[in-house]
């Protein structure tokens, strides 16, 4: 399943364009999110993606055919759409509101089946809310109903899932379930687009990324746009980017320093640099490495080195590759790489002349 937005811009009647010229792909297994400041047109931009709002010009699409078009029981059974949780006006439990989820197999006056009830159970108990599940949901914190919201909007399969910030309101703990949960759909391949506010989130989760900037929309891989220049263009904000080890990987994370004083001016980076680095990987499931051979096929212009060997005591096969080439498609590869679950990845780079 795929979804392209082509050559879009939007804009309210006599105001300035929000944005000009929007084009991505979202396909199975693709992460992409969101990033902007406030007033930038996020939400707006999910809303005009799925035909809420008309784009001003160019058009979304889904396997070829225009949104538009598609009767709203048919685009609904391929897409879920999970907005910012808002507090539930109707009176129902939280097990019914993810059996809501469900309405295309249930009908509008039958009763769930044994095995639908148990798939909504099974939906709770993925973000840890089974003990809520006879609450009403005007009686359960925001945070709880946003979760609850994301969960009913799994119960129908969906093959593409777009969520508006969908993070918010959460304590760390359940920022982890929810973006955990999200990893694992896309690696059963489930493609994902979801506005955030955080981006190290978008760093350590997405494999693409749209960055909206002063009516300029900057879209391409994760660790193209998500850069220290993009951040203080966009945010006015100096950031540092950096990389922390941990025992088993490498975390990106973005720190900030402080206002920029000149925003919109940007040091200028020799990103024609070469470099020579070797990458380490881990990788504990058979079926990964599979993935981590479609990815390496994509850069090969800079692979010139590759030794991989299993332990078959641990059961896990431990690789290590070689590269020569720009340092941002060397940190492309790496992110990609460290995006499949159950795969620890370590870069290191040589010494410069």
């Amino acid at each position: 399943m795929k979804l392209t937005v082509s050559d879009a811009s939007f804009g309210y009647p006599k105001q300035e364009k929000l944005y000009e010229h929007v084009n991505f792909e979202l396909e199975g297994g693709d992460i992409i999110s969101i990033l902007g400041p406030n007033g930038a047109g996020k939400t707006t931009l999910i809303r005009a993606v799925l035909g809420f709002v008309k784009w001003t010009s160019g058009s979304s699409k889904l396997d070829g055919e225009s949104i538009e078009n598609i009767p709203a029981s048919r685009l609904w059974s391929k897409i879920s759409y999970v907005p910012q949780a808002r507090r539930a006006a109707g009176s129902y439990t939280v097990l019914d509101s993810v059996l809501f989820g469900m309405t295309s197999q249930i009908g509008l006056f039958s009763t769930p089946t044994k095995l639908q009830i148990e798939k909504a159970e099974e939906l709770l108990s993925r973000f840890h809310l089974t003990s809520l599940k006879n609450r009403m949901c005007n009686q359960i914190s925001g945070g709880e109903l946003q979760m609850v919201l994301i969960a009913r909007a799994l119960a129908s399969n969906p093959g593409i899932l777009i969520l508006d910030e969908p993070e918010s309101n959460l304590d760390f703990k359940n920022q982890m379930i929810v973006l955990d949960t999200l990893s694992s759909l896309a690696s059963e391949g489930v493609g994902i687009l979801f506005n955030t506010h955080y981006p190290e989130h978008a760093l350590r989760r997405s494999n693409k990324a749209i960055l909206l900037d002063h009516h300029v929309v900057k879209t391409g891989p994760t660790r193209q746009i998500i850069t220290e220049e993009n951040i203080e263009s966009a945010f006015g904000v100096k950031t540092y980017i950096g990389t922390f080890e941990t025992e088993t990987t490498e975390i990106k994370n973005v720190i900030p320093i402080g206002l920029s004083k000149d925003v919109g001016k940007q040091d200028a980076k020799d990103s024609d640099k070469t470099a020579l680095a070797s990458i380490s990987i881990i990788c504990s499931e058979f079926e990964e490495s599979s993935k981590i051979n479609a990815i390496l096929h994509e850069y090969n212009d800079i692979l010139f080195g590759r030794m991989g060997m299993p332990h078959r005591k641990r059961n896990v096969y431990l690789i290590n590759l070689n590269l020569d080439g720009q340092k941002p498609r060397i940190e492309d590869l790496a992110h990609q790489l460290s995006l499949l679950p159950d795969v620890s990845v370590k870069v290191t780079y040589a010494k410069e002349d």
